[in-house]
C-alpha cells in the first residue's frame, strides 16, 4: 500500500460515505533537475500548484512511470513518452526537447504523484499520492516532437559493480568530482560567441586546445541553460562540439567553457598540475595473446 497523509485519508472517507461525489484527481510529473531546478507537468487542461510547485497544463504531454508493488530488490526500469512542441521551454528559454538531446537533463529524477482537489480540478489540492520515482536512465529515442525514455527506480543505485577498484591505464575519478577534488569553476573562462558560428562551430577567439573534452554552457540566447561537449579546438579560432545544436547560436551569445581532461597522468600533470589526485595505474601492461609453440617431432607410441 502507498503511505498518505491523515488529511487525505479523511477526504477519501468522506467521499466513500457520500454516494453521489465525485473524487478529484489529477497526475502530477516532477523533473527535478541536477541543480536543484523543478519542472512541473500535468494530464489534465489546467495548471495547479503542488508542494510549491506549478504544474502547467498545456504543455509538455508525458505518459508512463504507473504504480507498481514487487518483492524483492530488483530494480524497476519503465519508459515514458514525452511529446512537446519547440515553443515548451525550460528554465532559461531553451526547447524541452533540444535541452533532452542536449543532457540538460543529465542526473534528473522524475516523479508521478496523483494530487486530490476538494473542490474542482486545480483549485484547493487536499494532499498527494507518490505513484513512482527514479532517476532518468537513458533517452531510447527522441525526435522533433516526441521522445521516449526509460527511468529507473532508486533501487538502481544498488546495481554497482564490484570492486569499485578497477586497474586501469586512465584514472578513475569524473573530472572535478570528490574524488579528483579539482574545483570546476576555477577551469572555466567565460566568452561570447562569434560571427559566423554554426550548430557545430563556435567561433571565438579565446579558444584553446585546453578545452577539448570539456563541456561549454550557454548562459543566453536561444541556448541558454544547455551544456555540450567540445570536441576539438583551434587556437585564437574555434571550438567544435561533438553534438550539433538543435538551434543555431546568435553572434554574441554568452557561454562559460571548461578544460576538459583524457584521464592520463601526463594531463592531469601539465594541465592541472594534480598528480597526487591521479587514480589510474598507467604502467598495467596491454592485454596480450599467449600462442603456444610447438618444438620438436611428435612421435608415436
Amino acid at each position: 500500500m502507498k503511505p498518505a497523509s491523515t488529511t487525505l485519508i479523511n477526504y477519501l472517507n468522506a467521499i466513500r460515505a457520500a454516494p453521489d461525489a465525485v473524487i478529484l484527481m489529477a497526475d502530477a510529473f516532477a523533473f527535478t533537475l541536477a541543480d536543484g531546478s523543478v519542472l512541473g507537468y500535468t494530464n489534465v487542461d489546467v495548471s495547479f500548484s503542488y508542494n510549491g510547485t506549478l504544474y502547467a497544463a498545456n504543455s509538455v504531454r508525458i505518459d508512463g512511470l504507473k504504480f507498481k508493488q514487487s518483492i524483492g530488490l530488483d530494480a524497476d526500469s519503465q519508459q515514458i513518452s514525452v511529446a512537446a512542441l519547440s515553443t515548451d521551454t525550460i528554465t532559461g528559454g531553451a526547447g524541452f526537447l533540444q535541452a533532452l538531446r542536449n543532457r540538460a537533463f543529465d542526473g534528473c529524477r522524475i516523479a508521478r504523484t496523483r494530487v486530490f482537489f476538494s473542490d474542482t480540478i486545480g483549485g484547493t489540492a487536499v494532499d498527494g499520492v507518490l505513484l513512482f520515482q527514479g532517476r532518468l536512465g537513458k533517452i531510447d529515442e527522441i525526435g522533433r516532437t516526441s521522445a521516449k525514455l526509460t527511468v529507473n527506480s532508486d533501487l538502481c543505485l544498488l546495481d554497482n559493480y564490484m570492486p569499485r577498484n578497477m586497474y586501469q591505464p586512465t584514472c578513475l575519478h569524473t573530472l572535478y568530482d570528490s574524488g579528483c577534488t579539482l574545483i570546476k569553476a576555477n577551469f572555466g573562462t567565460n566568452g561570447v560567441v562569434g560571427a559566423g558560428s554554426t550548430f557545430n562551430q563556435i567561433n571565438w577567439s579565446g579558444a584553446g586546445t585546453n578545452f577539448q573534452q570539456g563541456t561549454l554552457t550557454f548562459t543566453s540566447g536561444v541556448n541558454s541553460g544547455l551544456s555540450v561537449t567540445v570536441g576539438g579546438a583551434l587556437n585564437g579560432a574555434y571550438l567544435t562540439l561533438i553534438y550539433p545544436l538543435q538551434q543555431a547560436p546568435n553572434t554574441g551569445d554568452a557561454f562559460t567553457v571548461y578544460f576538459g581532461c583524457d584521464h592520463t597522468e601526463s594531463t592531469c600533470l601539465t594541465k592541472f598540475n594534480n598528480l597526487v589526485n591521479f587514480r589510474a595505474f598507467p604502467f598495467v601492461p596491454p592485454p596480450t595473446m599467449i600462442v603456444p609453440s610447438y618444438t620438436g617431432a611428435a612421435s608415436n607410441k
